[in-house]
């Protein structure tokens, strides 16, 4: 299938999630689900029918949260343990495993899209080609909202909590221009710490 034509780094980061989906689901089930500063603030500039999409969605809590209020929501993963947790969580939901590199939507598709420590998995020149397809899948106006680690040495992390997965990180400036050559419009984009989740970040949302 054309979504298994990924590359090395990224095919070992989806098998450490594979390995280690019991472990995430149980950390992030412990927890009472809080809605990010992040994603508060991009849902209030969407309209009240939108239609987002979840990138990156894992065992769907974020896209379950979107569904409850309302908003008409797909959940997109490329881990087949966690979706297939996210299902018999949630079954009424629609969540697609899929690359993101190769999204199975067409183009004006969402008018929002949310990609929660999902896209610093890529290298980075696979992450500034999804950024143009990404603007192409959202109608116009459409909002984009992503967290991507902050820092100069982007690497295969072998210790720690899910050992094996690789990290991009970004500094603000580099990251912009790879969102602006995509085409979209930043709104903001701001290195955060111990904000959304441990460490330093880059919280961005766009405009198409």
């Amino acid at each position: 299938m054309a979504h298994d034509n990924t590359t090395q780094l990224v095919l070992q980061t989806i098998d450490a999630y594979e390995r280690s989906a019991k472990d995430c689901l149980a950390r992030w089930n412990k927890r009472r689900h809080r809605r990010s500063p992040l994603l508060v603030e991009w849902l209030r500039s969407l309209p009240e029918d939108a239609r987002l999409l979840d990138l990156g969605c894992g065992g769907g809590k974020d896209a379950d949260d979107l569904d409850r209020r309302g908003y008409s929501v797909v959940g997109l993963d490329r881990t087949s343990a966690l979706l297939s947790a996210g299902r018999r969580r949630y079954p009424s939901l629609p969540l697609v495993r899929a690359d993101i590199r190769t999204l199975p939507f067409q183009a004006m598709s969402f008018d929002g899209l949310w990609a929660a420590a999902s896209l610093m998995h890529l290298p980075k020149p696979e992450a500034r080609r999804t950024l143009a397809d990404l603007y192409r899948l959202v109608r116009p106006g459409g909002l984009f909202a992503a967290t991507v680690t902050y820092g100069v040495k982007s690497r295969l992390v072998t210790d720690g909590w899910v050992p094996g997965r690789y990290f991009a990180r970004w500094k603000k400036d580099e990251l912009a221009r790879a969102v602006r050559r995509a085409g979209w419009t930043i709104l903001e984009l701001n290195v955060v710490t111990n904000r959304e989740r441990k460490g330093r970040w880059i919280n961005l949302i766009a405009r198409q």
